[in-house]
């Protein structure tokens, strides 16, 4: 099938270095590597991608036995989460026997289905792309599989990434393992909803205004969202106005995504190249920043998390200054929605083209033709909004002139319930509990900057609650610096969901 081409998408901790018990022994130089007959029990993942990779590679466990034990994984909870959009069982096994190379050779994990990955279905969420199989890799795919990952399939996501919950009409609504009737987050849930059940260690996300921050958030895994150049981030060809749109993981540990992201890194002299990161020695200045710009309102739970996360910073001695960011938060909310909008408007006309059907709710949801009228209606502004948008990277620097990094909620309150967000709800009380919800991530798309989610906190109820830290671009090795430092100082790996593999 033709491959739908997107050009302007708006879109370690010791406790993991055990073994997992279901790894073959290690085999007799020069012999044939001991195989797995049957699929071993569906155990949940307990080593990081880091350490199955090192296990593979020295003979202490085979690619073959991971996989076969991450697909028992997943089909012991995907009837509950609902988070593999395409399953590739079969390639993977094959793959798993084949010779490989790279720094994650091996190593199970899912591609989020906004990214094109050769031979497995791209559905972008959307019911018109069925049978969208993909010619190539995409260029951020081909460091994935230069790196001898193994593909197990396609994780979820709402249509084109449009919305902060993954409910997409095609595959149906993806559940939160801590919570089934909650949101993963989106658009990277499905990824997250994995690795929060312990299927993967790590599978790949993307992030165009929260959508790795978000789901790491909400699910409880670590997830960077790189600053703009840093790593791979769109196809060939002209990009987008306003480039906001990157790719990266949500992982277990904050090693493998240091790992994916040094052997990912575009080395083009923009950046430093990554090298050998450490935790934190250095003390910060942190500006806390607990309040939505916009001023749409923050959950109890979610203000005393990130108030108890500030003093842990300060117990680190860290410096904690209160900071209210110096912009119009309504303003560039209506311009970024709208910009989003106009991508939106974009994806329809290309669901059109591919399905061969005039646009309309049968091959469009509901929430995307929603956000596609608005872009129509005020198309007009777009010049204007995309000088806004343009000129915001400088305003938002200038913010870190006093202060190393910011430290704010990720969201404006733990997941919400499933429905909250549905794209084929009322698009006016949808687009309130989205704006409610993802207040705090577009900013730092926008500016093209680093920003993470850090799984410190959980609620009463024990709903996870991340804690968003962000910087400049190019701030992305001391945010990774420090995401090691408060990894060690508050490990998060052994806390688990109700739902997880076993």
């Amino acid at each position: 099938m033709t491959r739908m081409t997107r050009r302007s998408a708006l879109l370690g901790g010791s406790a993991l270095a055990t073994l997992a018990a279901c790894g073959p022994k290690k085999a007799t130089p020069g012999t044939a590597p001991v195989v797995a007959e049957t699929p071993p029990p569906a155990v949940p993942v307990r080593m990081d991608g880091t350490a199955m990779a090192a296990a593979i590679a020295a003979g202490d466990t085979t690619s073959e036995a991971q996989v076969l034990a991450a697909i028992a994984r997943a089909e012991s909870v995907n009837g509950q989460i609902n988070a593999i959009a395409t399953k590739t069982f079969e390639q993977a096994r094959a793959e798993a026997l084949l010779p490989m190379t790279g720094a994650f050779a091996g190593v199970p994990t899912f591609i989020k289905d906004l990214l094109d990955w050769k031979g497995t279905q791209t559905l972008w969420g959307s019911r018109a792309f069925r049978g969208n199989i993909s010619g190539a890799d995409s260029p951020f795919a081909e460091k994935w599989r230069a790196a001898g990952v193994v593909s197990l399939g396609k994780s979820t996501t709402p249509e084109m990434g449009l919305t902060s919950s993954t409910e997409p009409l095609v595959t149906g609504a993806t559940r939160n393992p801590w919570d089934l009737s909650r949101i993963p987050g989106g658009s990277s849930g499905g990824s997250a909803a994995l690795v929060a059940a312990r299927v993967v260690p790590f599978a790949h996300a993307s992030d165009g205004g929260g959508s790795i921050r978000i789901p790491a958030s909400t699910c409880g895994v670590f997830g960077l969202k790189p600053s703009r150049g840093q790593l791979p981030s769109r196809e060939p060809g002209p990009p987008p106005p306003v480039d906001i749109s990157v790719n990266h993981a949500v992982t277990i540990s904050v090693r493998d995504s240091i790992n994916l992201f040094r052997m990912a890194q575009v080395n083009d002299g923009t950046f430093t190249p990554l090298g050998n990161l450490t935790p934190l020695t250095r003390r910060l200045r942190i500006g806390y920043a607990p309040e939505s710009v916009s001023g749409t309102p923050v959950a109890p739970e979610t203000r005393a998390a990130l108030d108890e996360v500030a003093q842990l910073c300060r117990d680190l001695g860290h410096e904690i200054v209160d900071f209210t960011p110096p912009m119009d938060g309504v303003e560039f909310t209506d311009k970024f929605l709208l910009y989003w909008a106009a991508g939106a408007a974009a994806f329809a006309q290309q669901a059109s083209a591919y399905s061969g059907k005039p646009i309309g709710p049968d091959i469009v949801e509901p929430w995307t033709l929603g956000l596609a009228a608005r872009a129509q209606a005020r198309q007009a502004e777009m010049p204007a909004t995309v000088g806004y948008l343009l000129a915001f990277e400088q305003q938002y620097n200038a913010w870190f002139d006093s202060m190393d990094l910011m430290l704010s909620p990720v969201t404006g309150s733990p997941a919400v319930h499933i429905g909250d967000q549905a794209p084929d709800g009322d698009f006016d009380k949808v687009m309130e509990s989205v704006l409610n919800f993802a207040a705090f991530t577009a900013p730092m798309n926008v500016a093209g900057s680093a920003s993470m989610s850090v799984p410190l906190s959980w609620s009463p109820s024990g709903l996870p609650i991340g804690s968003m830290f962000s910087g400049k671009k190019g701030d992305d090795a001391l945010l990774f610096e420090l995401a090691l430092e408060l990894e060690t100082a508050r490990p998060w790996a052994d806390r688990l969901p109700g739902v997880v593999a076993s």
